[in-house]
C-alpha cells in the first residue's frame, strides 16, 4: 500500500501533551480518526443515519428496555439525532 504524507497543524499545548506519550504512534491515531470521519461522511451520503448503528448495538446488548415507552424513546431519539447533527455539522464546516 502506497502511503502519502500530509502536514497537520496543531496548537503547541496539544503538541506538548502528545510528547508526554512518546510511545503512541500518533500517525496511526490520526489515520484511524480520518478513516472514521470519512466512514461517517459516506454513511450520511448513503442516507444511513448514525442512529441505525445505535439500534444495532442495543439489539446486541442485554439491556432491558421494555419499560421505556415508544413516545419517550422517540423523544430521546429526536433529541439525540438533532444533537448529533449539530455536532457533526459543526466539525465539517471549514474554519478560516
Amino acid at each position: 500500500m502506497c502511503m502519502v504524507n500530509i502536514t497537520v497543524s496543531i496548537p503547541e499545548e496539544l503538541y506538548s501533551k502528545m510528547k508526554k506519550y512518546s510511545e503512541v504512534r500518533w500517525s496511526e491515531v490520526v489515520r484511524k480518526a480520518l478513516a472514521e470521519y470519512i466512514r461517517r461522511l459516506e454513511a450520511i451520503e448513503r442516507g444511513v443515519v448514525p442512529s441505525e448503528r445505535l439500534v444495532e448495538l442495543l439489539r446486541e446488548s442485554s439491556l432491558d428496555l421494555s419499560g421505556v415507552s415508544l413516545e419517550k424513546a422517540l423523544e430521546f431519539y429526536e433529541k439525540a439525532r438533532e444533537l448529533e447533527w449539530k455536532r457533526f455539522s459543526s466539525t465539517t464546516q471549514a474554519r478560516s
